[in-house]
């Protein structure tokens, strides 16, 4: 049976859908083509038409995830100017602190598999990474600043940690630091 052209396209996106929020969720050992495949309703046959291997569908994942995170900044910065740190400090620190795993901002919840990641794969993330911190510096400016570097490892970083105690109210605590840092003034 021959699908359709844009039926194969459909299949294709549920596929990468499913697999973002099961690597957020889960990681990229915390899960395999099975699951990645029971997750986006095909079957594992269906998974290897559209995607080589697992690494490769998670590298489509990286890539797409930093992908969302520099449109999420261009729409901030054009909806709040100048100020878009500020929202972006505020919506971080709430919101991806606290939404489910599988819904979290793929700078952060992808990096630290990244890292245990082969040179391909932290190719493309720098790639990706650099166009992020490109959009996020000042306008005007040709570099990347310390000052990029320095708010976006804050925010990646602290909700990571937000992310991982326990404790609600340490949790927010830990938020709350980092949305009144001299740094989002």
């Amino acid at each position: 049976m021959r699908y359709k052209p844009e039926q194969k396209k459909e299949t294709h996106q549920k596929i990468i859908a499913a697999a973002g929020r099961s690597f957020r969720k889960n990681g990229f050992s915390g899960i395999g083509v099975d699951g990645l495949a029971k997750e986006a309703g095909v079957t594992s046959g269906a998974f290897y038409k559209h995607f080589p291997s697992k690494k490769a569908a998670f590298e489509t994942i990286v890539v797409e995830g930093l992908q969302e995170v520099q449109q999420a900044f261009m729409a901030l910065q054009e909806a709040h100017g100048e100020n878009w740190w500020q929202a972006l400090a505020g919506f971080y620190v709430s919101e991806k602190r606290t939404c489910d795993a599988k819904n979290s901002c793929g700078l952060q919840s992808l990096t630290s598999e990244v890292s245990r990641g082969d040179e391909d794969l932290k190719k493309a993330y720098e790639q990706e990474l650099l166009k992020i911190a490109s959009i996020a510096t000042e306008e005007g400016s040709d570099d990347v600043s310390a000052a990029t570097w320095q708010k976006l490892a804050m925010l990646v970083g602290g909700v990571t940690m937000a992310r991982a105690v326990n404790d609600p109210e340490l949790s927010e605590q830990i938020g709350q630091a980092i949305q009144s840092s001299s740094l989002f003034k």
